[in-house]
């Protein structure tokens, strides 16, 4: 009976993961997102993480500072967390092709890969987290969709052994220049 249930919940999962987004949906879509305008200069980002259930467990505000020389590319990333905790990220991006970049970061593992189409960014990559004092690794699909050239909303699904664990969403938008 276990394994009928267990066959049952895969069967729904692949048929959910089937039915997903593609990045091609978003070709025509406008305003066209190019990494390099977008993430230049000065940016804040507001959002939450929320576990499994949907239940929010982080809120944050982010400091982003974004500065490019040709297909290169370095994404300064402070975060404040609701909780008083502060985190850096430093990006590192190089745009690879007309509609490609690969990303580094610390507590990236590997390179993150993203591809755009339209006013989409599409990243797929494993980051490295913090549980319980232990490095947990989570392969995160982030989509981050140019509502116009000033602002954006992003939204991550975070995965472990192929199981849903958690979701981030934020806003960035560009600081008043």
């Amino acid at each position: 009976m276990k394994f009928l249930k267990m066959l049952a919940a895969v069967s729904a999962l692949s048929f959910l993961v089937g039915c997903s987004a593609n990045i091609e949906d978003y070709q025509n879509e406008q305003p066209q997102l190019k990494l390099e305008q977008f993430f230049n200069g000065e940016l804040v980002a507001h959002g939450m993480v929320q576990d499994y259930s949907g239940k929010v467990i982080q809120r944050f505000r982010a400091d982003l500072k974004g500065t490019w020389d040709g297909n290169e590319g370095v994404l300064d990333e402070q975060f404040y967390y609701a909780d008083g905790s502060e985190q850096e990220r430093i990006w590192y991006i190089t745009k690879t092709g007309e509609n490609s970049y690969e990303g580094r970061a610390s507590d990236v593992e590997g390179v993150a890969k993203g591809t755009t189409a339209g006013n989409v960014l599409n990243w797929s990559y494993t980051l490295i987290i913090e549980r319980d004092g232990e490095p947990f690794a989570v392969k995160l699909d982030d989509w981050l969709y140019l509502v116009d050239e000033d602002n954006m909303i992003n939204r991550t699904q975070m995965y472990k052994f192929g199981l849903p664990v958690g979701e981030i969403t934020l806003y960035i938008g560009k600081k008043d220049q």
